[in-house]
């Protein structure tokens, strides 16, 4: 069982910028891949971003490419979200995601953000 704790989550302006946390409890040697997702109000929960052991070349769903950066602190086990630029369509729970290379995955409690105009 591998147990994610986020963090950062908040309330900030348009424009403004969050940094979002995902600390894991296994160690990131046996994950393959991290990365966080939204689920916005009335919508289906959305990938943001993803970043793999296999390459570390991050992925970032087209809306967020350029604002937002994923990278993964491997000595600590956890994964960031920098979130800049935000907008009122950001709005969301982000939840952390993992995928272990023994093919399990694991989802955070979530985290919410809350951007206003």
């Amino acid at each position: 069982q591998v147990h994610l704790v986020e963090s950062g989550g908040g309330k900030v302006q348009a424009g403004g910028s969050l940094r979002l946390s995902c600390a894991a409890s296994e160690s990131i040697t046996s994950i393959y891949a991290m990365g966080w997702y939204r689920q916005a109000p009335g919508k289906q929960r959305e990938l943001v971003a993803q970043i793999s052991s296999s390459d570390y070349v991050p992925y970032y769903t087209d809306s967020m490419r350029g604002r937002f950066t994923i990278a993964r602190d491997n000595t600590r086990n956890i994964v960031y979200l920098q979130m800049n630029k935000l907008k009122p369509e950001d709005t969301g729970v982000y939840v952390c995601h993992v995928v272990l290379w023994s093919a399990g995955e694991y989802w955070g409690q979530g985290t919410q953000v809350t951007v206003s105009s």
